[in-house]
């Protein structure tokens, strides 16, 4: 497969490793890909607050890694996949730009666009390992704590559920989890910049669910940490609690103690949905 081969040699790699507290890996095999793939998840948020807060989105590497590196913020799925491609480049991994379409209710797929994932091509572990081709996704909220195996056509387990990866009559790839599809993914590569479209709708859309919500998350040792709007919810061992947190200064806190986020204003309270 040809593959996005574009050099990142501006990426600052020990300032981004060190953002995810991990050290650069020796060789580009599949569990350095691993290690980097969780440790992602765990510092850097998935997150939208720049749609709230009028921040420009521009689909641009350097851009982005000012942004998730430089100023210790998160994103959503075209800027935390987008700058996770250019530091796995940089360390040398082969990266592919894929892209997909959300499942949403009644199985209805999104916009093409929709969303970013990567293939992410490994070197063989030992003598006797093989290459391998894996499906890597920092930007999907929720989802799997480590890369998807995007050649098996089994079940995959995860901390996170039970993956497989199937293919569809069209020749595109289904990832589902614990049975159920996640999204459409077509496997031709692709570059960042074809990806602005989707970044725009998602920014702009009423048809979108970004606008109509704040959300930021990220992954943690004991689950998940969660904030939306005013409201926290945190997953310790498979227990969920919910709280609202009382008043702008409270909700400063938690993104600044829980995300490194450290905002001098606060992204506004999208409106309430209509019924």
């Amino acid at each position: 497969m040809t593959t996005d081969t574009q050099q990142t040699p501006d990426v600052p790699v020990e300032a981004y490793l060190r953002r995810i507290g991990a050290t650069r890996p020796e060789r580009p095999d599949a569990g350095a890909l691993r290690d980097l793939h969780v440790r992602h998840l765990k510092a850097v948020p998935f997150e939208n607050l720049s749609i709230h807060l009028g921040e420009d989105i521009v689909l641009e590497e350097k851009l982005l890694l000012d942004k998730v590196v430089g100023a210790r913020r998160g994103g959503f799925c075209y800027e935390i996949n987008g700058t996770f491609a250019a530091l796995l480049r940089a360390v040398g991994f082969r990266v592919t730009l894929l892209q997909a379409r959300v499942f949403g209710e009644g199985g209805r797929l999104g916009v093409p666009y929709d969303h970013m994932a990567l293939l992410v091509e490994t070197e063989p572990e030992g003598q006797s390992g093989e290459e391998g081709r894996w499906l890597a996704d920092v930007g999907f909220g929720e989802h799997g704590h480590f890369p998807l195996a995007l050649d098996e056509r089994g079940d995959q387990a995860d901390p996170a559920g039970t993956f497989r990866v199937v293919e569809t009559e069209g020749g595109d790839l289904d990832v589902l989890r614990n049975g159920k599809p996640q999204y459409r993914l077509e496997t031709r590569p692709r570059v960042l910049a074809d990806f602005t479209v989707g970044a725009w709708y998602h920014r702009t859309s009423p048809d979108s669910h970004f606008p109509r919500s704040l959300v930021c998350t990220r992954l943690t040792d004991e689950g998940r940490v969660t904030l939306s709007g005013h409201k926290l919810v945190t997953h310790v061992h498979g227990e969920r609690t919910e709280r609202m947190l009382d008043g702008d200064e409270e909700v400063r806190a938690a993104y600044r103690d829980l995300f490194g986020i450290g905002l001098a204003e606060l992204p506004p309270l999208p409106p309430a949905r209509k019924a």
